[in-house]
């Protein structure tokens, strides 16, 4: 068994010599015999290792931060915590509000289509499965995809994979004249639901449905045909 640090050190610094009292040893001889002494690697076999102080340092440091902060708030460590939670409460309400205004857009990404190619009649059945499941803002997404894609097969548009629903809207009114008011109204429903974080509505989806149909059988302007699409 180790003996304790202090009655080691003691043995070794005070000897009998012979006389009534022990030894006087110099005060600085006597330090340096006790440094080395308890340099001995026996007296620290049991001492937390580098990381345990580390911590031991480290939650003594956050410890003394909370009891500072204590004592600077009104109440002492019940004020501290009441302020603590409305601060996360805040924290809280903030992330809740930018988490609606964010939301990351439910298909495709900044442009009207994704990055595999499919025709109008596609986009088209899409939009009428979806409507079929009442999954109104995928039903939305489709059906303006096909608008567009069918104003394309008819040379109404030029073709533009990077285009947003607002840029065909704009560029198919002028071949559209007539209808101008009604893609543009699309274009914002595609974008509500897309970016906006809103989902789609029945509502919103038929007159979609309807403005298919309807430019699937009407005539650009002659005008339109003559100056180009773009």
């Amino acid at each position: 068994m180790t003996p304790p640090r202090g009655t080691a050190v003691l043995a070794r610094l005070t000897t009998d010599s012979g006389e009534d009292g022990p030894v006087r040893i110099p005060r600085d001889a006597a330090r340096e015999a006790a440094e080395r002494e308890l340099a001995d690697p026996r007296y620290h076999q049991n001492d937390p290792n580098l990381l345990q102080r580390a911590l031991d340092w480290f939650w003594k440091k956050v410890g003394d931060l909370f009891d500072a902060a204590a004592g600077a708030t009104p109440g002492g460590w019940a004020g501290l915590l009441a302020i603590v939670l409305v601060v996360v409460l805040l924290a809280i309400a903030l992330r809740l509000r930018l988490g609606a205004l964010r939301r990351t857009p439910t298909t495709g990404g900044g442009a009207l289509f994704g990055e595999r190619p499919r025709t109008a009649a596609e986009h088209r059945a899409a939009a009428e499965r979806h409507a079929a499941e009442s999954r109104w803002t995928e039903a939305v997404q489709e059906r303006m995809r096909a608008i567009v894609l069918t104003l394309e097969e008819r040379a109404l548009l030029t073709p533009g994979p990077g285009r947003t629903a607002d840029e065909a809207a704009t560029e198919a009114g002028r071949a559209l004249p007539d209808h101008a008011e009604r893609l543009r109204a699309a274009a914002r429903a595609f974008d509500d639901v897309t970016y906006g974080g809103r989902l789609g509505t029945e509502r919103e989806y038929a007159p979609l449905s309807t403005l298919d149909t309807d430019l699937r059988h009407s005539k650009p302007q002659p005008a339109a045909l003559h100056g180009g699409g773009a």
